[in-house]
């Protein structure tokens, strides 16, 4: 009994100094940098030609199981890296809920993406169901009026869907992945292979840094999935709601992640003076690596910078600052030689 007590002891000490699995990487920019970049339309050109400088990230908008060539060659062909944010609303119609992401119905789209990744080989940041504690979005948990939307769109199930989409996208051997599936108490992953790949991927949590309904039900802490599934905290940010005093609550409460702005943008009138207001609070705030300017789908839509020319002149000079990186490190060595980036 001693002999088997003394082996069982020494096994679980051995256990217990083994090292744990390597942490998910944020894929930051290199030290002391910060990456600018854009979201929304096609191409990269507008961006680049009002503000002068290159994008390093450049945010496509996608539905749950929709195209995925179009954002990987886009982000090819811009020499940008990729990000995807990952809506479930598709031609104003909710393809999946919470739910069905938690119980396994989306996960032959989520293989696919996986092995799209990998077959990519280059880093992609996954910004998953975002704004979600906005009734604008399906997957948020209340309607305008602080109504729930019911059993398959709970903050439970919003996070149970986030874990498995996090799990399965990190890739990894089938039964290693079904074992932390089955410690979140969700069910097998979908799929006939026995692995999937290991791919360079970071995830981006982003509410809103009040919820809409502002109730604490659906504040932005009833949405979160846990710090070893958030790779980044972030916001969306524009010059018509500039609830300062918010973001910089939001800021503190969410601590020891990086900061990304996914989506900032001048909205409605021509505001220089919020421009240089939110890149002073980025400089005061280290945490924050990523600022992505929405210019939105449409060619000729609200956000587009030649509807603001002083607004434009302002972050034309904000970006000439050193500290904004032009390309991610796997695109700068291509082009070092030519922008000076």
């Amino acid at each position: 009994m001693i002999v088997r007590l003394a082996a069982a002891t020494f096994v679980t000490a051995v256990t217990l100094a083994l090292p744990s699995a390597a942490p998910a990487t944020p894929l930051l920019p290199p030290a002391g940098h910060v990456f600018a970049g854009v979201s929304g339309g096609y191409d990269t050109a507008s961006f680049q030609h009002e503000t002068g400088r290159h994008p390093a990230v450049f945010q496509f908008f996608s539905a749950w199981g929709g195209s995925l060539e179009y954002m990987f060659r886009g982000a090819e062909q811009s020499r940008a890296r990729l990000m995807i944010h990952i809506s479930t609303l598709r031609s104003n119609r909710e393809v999946i809920t919470p739910r069905g992401i938690a119980q396994g119905r989306g996960d032959y789209w989520l293989v696919r993406l996986n092995s799209r990744i990998a077959d990519d080989g280059q880093p992609v940041y996954i910004r998953l169901m975002a704004e979600m504690d906005g009734h604008w979005n399906p997957y948020c948990a209340y309607d305008a009026a602080g109504h729930s939307r019911g059993p398959a769109h709970t903050t439970r199930q919003f996070r149970r869907a986030w874990r498995r989409t996090v799990i399965i996208l990190r890739g990894g051997p089938v039964p290693e992945l079904n074992a932390k599936l089955r410690r979140e108490g969700l069910p097998p992953v979908e799929t006939g292979r026995k692995e999937l790949p290991r791919v360079k991927v970071s995830f981006l949590w982003v509410p809103q840094v009040e919820g809409a309904p502002a109730t604490r039900a659906n504040s932005p802490r009833a949405y979160w999935p846990g710090a070893k599934y958030v790779d980044w905290v972030g916001t969306d940010f524009y010059s018509k709601f500039p609830n300062f005093s918010g973001l910089e609550s939001f800021y503190r409460q969410f601590r020891g992640k990086p900061f990304a702005f996914a989506e900032w943008a001048v909205w409605g009138a021509d505001n220089p003076g919020f421009v240089h207001r939110l890149f002073s609070w980025a400089r005061s705030h280290r945490r924050v690596r990523m600022m992505l300017y929405n210019q939105g789908v449409k060619t000729a839509g609200p956000f587009r910078l030649r509807h603001y020319p002083r607004s434009r002149k302002a972050l034309r000079s904000e970006l000439r600052a050193g500290r904004f990186a032009q390309f991610a490190p796997e695109y700068r060595r291509q082009n070092s030689g030519r922008t000076g980036a």
